[in-house]
């Protein structure tokens, strides 16, 4: 009966139980710590696994603190500026703001658009008294079939100065073009550096034009881009990634348009200071809107992994070790101690309940380990 007693105690699952969801809530803790937020412990576990990291440029790999820093026109420069103000105001894009914004510092009058659409990866359409204004990118206008012929010199050198440009088109003609300007983030190439170590493929995505994409991507230090892509074509590139040799995706972006490559990663990430719609739409977010979280982020899956893997193991190996102890296996060897030859219920409760202790002290061991 003793012994019976014994092995029923001895092959109590405790510890095996303990040893997945122990880690993930240490993993998940340490990560909100850390400013890194997992949606759940699926998004923890896959992060380690992942072999392509997709970055959106404006706001995610740049700063997102666009500058107007140049205006180009026939006409009066004030009042381009005013125009094209009224016609952003009622965006949400980081472009359409740093428009807005200037005119504001030079103390211009905005008007309010009496319509505004928003046109997906390309700019903006508005109503503005009884102006109909369009800004957006070069690919925007030649839809319009409208002339470029007299600004696309100034254009070219623009772009090749890493500068986004904006054509203005009023009622139907080209009056000129806004160029703005954003700054690399500071850990932006050292980000990149460290996925890069970790066994990462890193590729930069973004909806502006291919000489501004080459040159912020040459300063982040990253060889794929892609470039000119509407928000259905970076979802449309997230998934060729995913179907080649079976890569694990992420998507890091920001904003409105990198919600459906967000939907479509295998992880999506959002920073902090992205839109509402990203963060939901993210499996993890970082709140402090530090790339240094990615590699973070993946260090710490993979710690968690293993501590995973640790504590199944020992609490495996409790269990095949107690069980033929607590079933006599030891009885016929004369000098092993009694008390390991006839195991006491009440030892093998003190074991058992030991490898449960043993295992959360285990997975409490990510707070202490360097990730």
């Amino acid at each position: 009966m003793l012994r019976l007693v014994a092995i029923l105690v001895t092959a109590c699952p405790c510890a095996l139980g303990l040893a997945t969801p122990t880690a993930v809530m240490m993993g998940t803790g340490i990560g909100a710590q850390r400013g890194i937020l997992f949606r759940n412990g699926e998004a923890l576990e896959r992060a380690g696994d992942l072999t392509t990291i997709v970055l959106d440029k404006t706001g995610t790999l740049t700063e997102g603190k666009l500058t107007l820093t140049d205006i180009l026109t026939d006409k009066d420069e004030s009042e381009l500026l005013q125009l094209s103000a009224a016609a952003e105001r009622g965006s949400e894009h980081p472009i359409g703001k740093a428009i807005v914004r200037a005119a504001e510092e030079r103390g211009i009058d905005i008007a309010t658009p009496s319509a505004f659409k928003a046109v997906a990866g390309h700019g903006i359409a508005a109503q503005v008294g009884e102006n109909r204004v369009v800004i957006g990118n070069l690919s925007l206008i030649q839809q319009h079939n409208i002339p470029t012929k007299r600004f696309e010199e100034e254009a070219d050198r623009l772009q090749t100065e890493a500068k986004t440009v904006l054509w203005v088109v009023v009622d139907g003609h080209v009056v000129g073009l806004l160029a703005v300007a954003d700054t690399l983030r500071s850990e932006a190439q050292a980000t990149v550096a460290e996925l890069y170590e970790l066994g990462c493929t890193v590729v930069m995505m973004t909806g502006d034009n291919r000489v501004t994409a080459d040159a912020i991507a040459k300063a982040a230090r990253i060889s794929d881009v892609m470039a000119e892509l509407k928000p259905e074509d970076k979802a449309a590139a997230v998934k060729k990634l995913q179907a080649e040799n079976s890569e694990l995706v992420a998507m890091v972006g920001d904003g409105i348009n990198d919600t459906p490559a967000l939907a479509q990663a295998d992880i999506g990430i959002s920073l902090g200071t992205g839109t509402d719609i990203a963060r939901e739409t993210a499996h993890v977010t970082l709140m402090h809107s530090d790339l240094r979280g990615l590699p973070d982020a993946i260090r710490l899956s993979r710690s968690t992994m293993r501590t995973i893997k640790q504590n199944l193991f020992w609490a495996f190996f409790y269990n095949v070790l107690l069980i033929p102890v607590a079933a006599g296996a030891l009885y016929p060897l004369s000098f092993v101690p009694m008390m390991f030859r006839e195991l006491h219920p009440m030892l093998a409760a003190f074991a058992m309940a030991f490898s449960s202790v043993s295992v959360v002290l285990n997975s409490l061991r990510l707070q202490w380990k360097k990730t």
